[in-house]
């Protein structure tokens, strides 16, 4: 099955990445990592609000105590789109200068993931960190070249993860009460003709909906069986991230560089 798409923001993003829905603001909230732009784009008024943080900025998530926290090229972080005011929290690769933070998102218990990559794309110098509500961090995958696409499953017991030059989307147990990890493996794989895995996101059946980078398309997973259910083709090869929003979480929103 083939889907439609309609552009909603002309931005010429050099990076678009990270996008979340706020059901509270009814606001979606998007970065552009190599301008170190985040923003809020508002479908009711069709408004794009902006905001410049200074430095890389991989992705972003809401916070339970009000206003975002960040995974920047320095670590992560704390943002107040209110006043501006940004809070540098922990930076567990500050020994690594030519890397910074990628993908990442908020798992079942509040706990905030993210990895990190080298701008070089090419060495496996990234790695998965955990950090906890207390922002306590902790290493949880090493070896990494380009961190994406992390999600949780719907009974919170897996958890789905891409480095993508694998070509694969990897699946882990999860523990929700402690956070750990265990019993990788993969679950799809995928030939360079329909491009790596980048973001991804799921939906209320427990599909995977994954940004193809380099080959224009958006697909629905299975992630039991990897078969492909339905594909959004889009008119740029770049798709770097999608994520559910809108008043019933039935529109889905796509990034691109």
């Amino acid at each position: 099955m083939s889907l439609s798409v309609d552009l909603l923001i002309d931005a010429h993003a050099l990076v678009g990445e990270g996008p979340i829905w706020d059901a509270d603001e009814n606001v979606l909230w998007w970065v552009d990592i190599m301008s170190s732009k985040l923003y809020a784009y508002d479908p009711a008024t069709g408004v794009n609000r902006e905001w410049d943080v200074g430095q890389h900025v991989g992705t972003v998530v809401q916070r339970a105590s009000g206003g975002l926290m960040l995974a920047l090229k320095d670590g992560f972080a704390a943002f107040d789109p209110a006043s501006g005011a940004l809070e540098m929290l922990v930076d567990p690769e500050s020994h690594l200068p030519d890397n910074r933070f990628n993908d990442g998102k908020c798992d079942p218990a509040g706990r905030f993931w993210a990895g990190t990559m080298a701008y070089d794309d090419q060495s496996d110098q990234g790695s998965v960190y955990r950090m906890d509500t207390d922002h306590s961090v902790h290493k949880m995958i090493e070896d990494i070249a380009i961190s994406n696409g992390i999600i949780w499953s719907l009974d919170a017991k897996t958890m789905y993860y891409t480095d993508s030059f694998d070509y694969a989307i990897r699946a882990y147990d999860y523990d929700v009460e402690t956070g750990s990890i265990r019993n990788e493996r993969v679950v799809i794989s995928f030939s360079e003709e329909v491009g790596f895995a980048d973001g991804f996101t799921i939906d209320e059946e427990g599909m995977l909906w994954v940004a193809h980078y380099g080959a224009s398309r958006v697909r629905r997973w299975n992630p039991d069986t990897a078969t492909v259910l339905a594909e959004v083709v889009l008119p740029t090869s770049a798709i770097t991230a999608c994520a559910f929003g809108g008043p019933n979480l039935d529109q889905l929103y796509i990034t691109s560089a």
